[in-house]
């Protein structure tokens, strides 16, 4: 049994499998016997055939057939639509790339009209593969007449269930953070982000920003430190009469603008330390937390001056770091307890700016510390961002910082 088990010619069966399903129609079959008031919906979730298909087609594929086939034996009438999507960025991208234009380019170097023939020729460049495979693996699904996104009675029966959801009241208006390119002027799916070549190894720049705590902050702060001379060390800190800064860290020094909050760590110790500032000179009070102190200055360097857990910071409040723009909703400029915030990297502190991070959002959203979105779709920064020393209203992001 095993020898010849061993020796069978497995291409050859397939090959031999696949004729005879041909020859008798057996899919067609297996759709027209089961009655038409016992149906199994199966739309195909369409793939793009602007490019070839690979080895996680073939699983995703084999996947899907299981399901149909099982639904087929308990009965159901399963007629497997098959499906092409023809939107999307990476097949704009191909286009533009041949074609050698950029995206403001169309209206001027080729008309919108033929930018679409170009971008039509280019999705279904490899139907031809993607048809041989399928047939090959033995995938049943209906490829006579698939449904094509970029055909009007798709569009438009898209715009009728729409339309359907909109007079139920099922749609509404919302914010949600996503990944976007200002170069492409439109958000980036998952799957575009894992396009080959999308992720590179760059140095960029990050910053410790000093955030002034208002002079009531300051107080409450003070007085729920935790001294380590006790009442004597809160009388000589109290002598120095030292304005106490936040310090954050954040890897993305063009969102400071947009700045509405301080995340901390609700178990975190944090410091109040006293030292030189390093651009002024000036003694001040600092607030970080304890495990980040060393990687920040010579211990010697600073007075330690006490400790608190950043559950008591929650709520205090700062001054505006760069006050061109207020929120028009919202409670900003105040300390809150996230659970992203760790002491792996940065100060303990982390800033937030809701409008752009997944993390920032949320803790934006269970604050109420409102939003700023002074960054436009061109990555530019917006006409609030006037300073009389250094006009930046207009300046790509990565220019201004």
């Amino acid at each position: 049994m095993y020898s010849t088990l061993k020796n069978l010619n497995w291409p050859e069966i397939e090959k031999e499998i696949l004729e005879f399903w041909d020859a008798e129609n057996i899919f067609q079959l297996s759709v027209k016997q089961r009655p038409e008031n016992n149906t199994f919906t199966f739309f195909e979730g369409p793939p793009s055939a602007n490019g070839m298909p690979g080895i996680h087609h073939v699983m995703a594929r084999a996947m899907k057939d299981i399901f149909c086939r099982y639904k087929t034996l308990q009965g159901y009438r399963v007629a497997r639509k098959a499906g092409w999507d023809t939107h999307g960025l990476p097949i704009e991208l191909q286009v533009e790339k041949r074609l050698g234009i950029r995206k403001e380019d169309i209206g001027t170097k080729i008309s919108l009209e033929d930018y679409n023939k170009e971008c039509r020729k280019d999705v279904l460049m490899f139907k031809d593969k993607w048809d041989e495979l399928t047939h090959r693996i033995g995938f049943w699904v209906d490829l006579n007449d698939p449904y094509i996104t970029y055909e009007n009675n798709y569009v438009e029966t898209l715009w009728y269930l729409l339309k359907q959801l909109h007079e139920k009241g099922f749609l509404y208006k919302g914010y949600t953070i996503q990944p976007y390119s200002p170069a492409a002027g439109t958000g980036l799916s998952s799957h575009e982000l894992n396009q080959p070549g999308t992720y590179r190894q760059v140095k960029d720049l990050s910053m410790v920003a000093q955030f002034r705590l208002t002079p009531d902050a300051r107080k409450a702060l003070i007085q729920n430190l935790r001294f380590g001379e006790g009442p004597e060390g809160l009388a000589r800190f109290s002598e120095l009469n030292l304005q106490v800064y936040a310090l954050a860290w954040t890897t993305t020094p063009w969102t400071l603008p947009s700045n509405t909050g301080l995340g901390v760590g609700a178990g975190i110790d944090y410091v109040l330390v006293s030292g030189p500032n390093p651009y002024t000179s000036e003694e001040q009070g600092f607030l970080l937390a304890l495990d980040r102190l060393e990687a920040y200055s010579d211990k010697d360097a600073l007075k330690v001056w006490g400790q608190i857990k950043g559950s008591a910071l929650q709520d205090l409040r700062y001054e505006p770091l760069l006050p061109y723009a207020k929120p028009e909703d919202g409670d900003p400029y105040r300390m809150v307890v996230a659970d992203f915030v760790s002491t792996q990297e940065g100060t303990g502190l982390v800033h937030l700016a809701p409008s752009f991070g997944a993390d920032d959002f949320r803790a934006g959203r269970q604050y109420n510390l409102g939003s700023l979105t002074l960054v436009d779709r061109a990555g530019r920064l917006t006409e609030e961002v006037q300073d009389p020393e250094f006009p930046l209203a207009g300046y790509a992001v990565k220019e201004a910082f």
